[in-house]
């Protein structure tokens, strides 16, 4: 008897599995750029990306060194140079720089608590979702008892107790969003592995191992996506949050929520100190949520013929 597979799959499924190939990027592009909102957001995260890595390297010096005359220089006045076209902070030094250099640690601290939840969540999730029984229970059993205190409670707690550096500001935000992954994982994985090709891969003698990353991961990974893309810009208000009640990342070091933090006693006299960092926060956000939506649909062939539907064909 001939074994079924994933890929011998016809229909939505299949096509959900069917992994990227570089004659579709065009495509995706394309769908992309019909998705105007979509298109805005992917250019703020690209140059956002691009400042986070190039950033530091040129203009550390600028965003440090400070300069008395110009403390609290407002906005849009050009005779201080480039670097104060934003405003200056408190001690003088330009907004704009340290927006841009603030953007590394921003983006590191957000990435690397949704990578690191997203993977423990997942493989928790694939473990108590397949192999169930007594291992599953455990794991959800810890797993509720993480969801029943509050994320921002538990975090500001755990600062407080240690020291509040960018490590344990890391650590903390991705202990608190490994419960996401991890449920969502399990309840795709009871789904996913009833299906008729997960029974004749096991037929054909195909281990477990083997069927969870052939044939139900690539299943469930569009979801996980979706979800990190919307937990990204989660961490990064739930670390400006932190930053802002002073339990996040302490100076010298910088992000947008320091920013934030230290342009709150300014507010009535010199609002840029905090309005441009908090903007940055909300441009990024709003940015992330609105490429989640549109990788969603992409994702979905029940819904990829909305942008789909207009596309020249090849003929």
């Amino acid at each position: 008897m001939m074994a079924l597979t994933s890929t011998d799959m016809k229909g939505p499924a299949a096509m959900t599995l069917a992994a990227p190939e570089p004659g579709r990027l065009a495509p995706l592009l394309a769908m992309l750029w019909r998705d105007k909102f979509a298109s805005c957001a992917a250019l703020i995260l690209l140059v956002t990306v691009f400042a986070a890595l190039i950033g530091p390297a040129f203009l550390t010096e600028a965003a440090t060194t400070m300069n008395l005359r110009a403390r609290n220089a407002p906005p849009f006045e050009m005779a201080r140079g480039l670097a104060y076209i934003l405003g200056g902070d408190s001690l003088g030094r330009g907004i704009l720089p340290r927006i841009i250099v603030a953007t590394q640690n921003t983006m590191m601290i957000a990435a690397s608590a949704v990578l690191s939840s997203l993977v423990i969540g997942t493989v928790l999730g694939l473990i108590a979702g397949y192999r169930g029984g007594w291992v599953g229970d455990v794991i959800l059993r810890l797993t509720d008892i993480l969801m029943s205190f509050p994320s921002l409670l538990l975090a500001m707690v755990v600062l407080y107790v240690f020291d509040p550096s960018i490590g344990n500001v890391i650590f903390v935000l991705a202990l608190t969003r490994i419960p996401i992954y991890l449920r969502t994982t399990r309840a795709e994985v009871l789904e996913v592995r009833t299906r008729m090709f997960v029974t004749a891969a096991l037929v054909a003698g195909a281990g477990p191992l083997r069927i969870i990353l052939r044939h139900i991961l690539p299943i469930i990974a569009p979801t996980l996506l979706t979800i990190a893309t919307l937990d990204f810009a989660f961490v990064m208000l739930a670390e400006a949050s932190l930053s802002f009640l002073g339990l996040g990342v302490q100076a010298p070091e910088v992000t947008w929520g320091v920013m934030v933090a230290e342009g709150r006693n300014y507010l009535a006299n010199a609002w840029w100190l905090a309005f441009w960092p908090g903007l940055a926060i909300t441009l990024v956000t709003m940015s992330l949520n609105l490429l989640s939506n549109w990788l969603r649909v992409v994702t979905d062939p029940v819904q990829r013929w909305r942008l789909e539907r207009r596309m020249p064909s090849n003929g």
